[in-house]
């Protein structure tokens, strides 16, 4: 009878073997995510915006000055394009509401849909946003306490940058859910249809929008007789009179792209440190996105290039001291 010859494995090689196999075992679980396990003092954030891989837009301008600020940031890119659509031309891909919600199916399939806040900046379909709504509903219903800072985004300067019929979705819809907003001046009319001609104006629009839901709300430009300025305001108790204040901002002879997504970012996470003082969160926030523009500007000369020619893109790494630790330039001025 042949035998079939048979090999001797050494002990050692035994002892691999099963090393190998309790390691595999221990990697079917999954390890701990630490910002959940472990949560920072500031909180975790879920930011739908757009992306570009060329500049600071979006979520280019927004991350990375939060990360600064000690938040844990979670990036979904609504769009994903090869740079701002200033340029000639632009390339890219656009995050549709099904794919948005199959990432959510995805975060929630594995335990990670606990978020501290929401922001959101540019959405461009009524489709989009109406997915937006259900993902607020949806982090809600793991943290009640969830905080939704939502940025407007519809246009500037008397014309719309979306489709009209987003408006009255922001109007009806999104505004109700939000825990604070920031409008720039045209936005606000559009949310209210109300017509701001005057810091009193101001102050009514942020009533009404209080009224309608967010118990926050920063006008974060309004220019007025050629005057520039923020109009914040916090409404502590529903159906109190809110806390209400201004901040006068210079103007800068140039067009910058990213300063209202950085402009929100900054807000959501100062806002957070000082919870019940939004107008010292205002300053802090206005102070170091003055100190980014007036930076990109002063860069931009040092290279040769006139600042009036076109956009500029904000020099976001260059100012990471003025994100962390801002010197307070622009003081709040409390309305009685």
């Amino acid at each position: 009878m042949l035998l079939r010859s048979c090999r001797v494995i050494p002990r050692e090689t035994h002892r691999i073997f099963i090393s190998r196999s309790i390691s595999s075992r221990k990697f079917e679980m999954a390890p701990p995510i630490l910002s959940l396990a472990l949560p920072s003092e500031t909180g975790r954030v879920l930011s739908i915006q757009s992306h570009t891989v060329q500049g600071y837009v979006g979520n280019k301008s927004a991350v990375f000055p939060l990360q600064l600020l000690g938040y844990d940031v979670d990036p979904v890119n609504s769009v994903q394009f090869s740079n701002h659509t200033g340029y000639p031309t632009f390339k890219g891909q656009v995050l549709n509401g099904q794919q948005l919600w199959e990432l959510m199916e995805g975060l929630k399939a594995n335990d990670l849909l606990y978020y501290t806040h929401l922001l959101t900046g540019y959405i461009g379909s009524v489709s989009f946003l109406n997915t937006v709504l259900e993902v607020v509903k949806k982090l809600r219903s793991i943290n009640p306490k969830l905080t939704y800072v939502c940025d407007p985004v519809l246009g500037d300067e008397g014309k719309l940058y979306v489709p009209p019929e987003l408006v009255e979705v922001y109007r009806e819809k999104v505004v109700p859910v939000a825990s604070m907003l920031t409008p720039n001046q045209f936005e606000a009319e559009q949310l209210t249809g109300f017509r701001i001609v005057s810091e009193h104006d101001g102050r009514e629009a942020c009533n009404k929008l209080h009224a309608a839901g967010p118990a926050k709300v920063v006008i974060t430009s309004i220019n007025i007789d050629g005057h520039l300025l923020l109009i914040g305001s916090h409404e502590k108790e529903k159906g109190q009179s809110p806390d209400q204040f201004k901040i006068v901002i210079p103007k800068i002879p140039a067009y910058f792209t990213g300063t209202g997504d950085l402009m929100t970012a900054l807000l959501l996470g100062w806002s957070n440190k000082h919870p019940d003082d939004l107008a010292k969160a205002a300053e802090l926030a206005v102070s170091s996105l003055q100190a980014v523009l007036q930076r990109t500007l002063d860069d931009y000369k040092t290279a040769g290039y006139d600042p009036q020619s076109s956009s500029l893109e904000i020099r976001l790494i260059q100012s990471q001291d003025d994100i962390r630790h801002p010197q307070i330039k622009f003081k709040a001025e409390n309305y009685s």
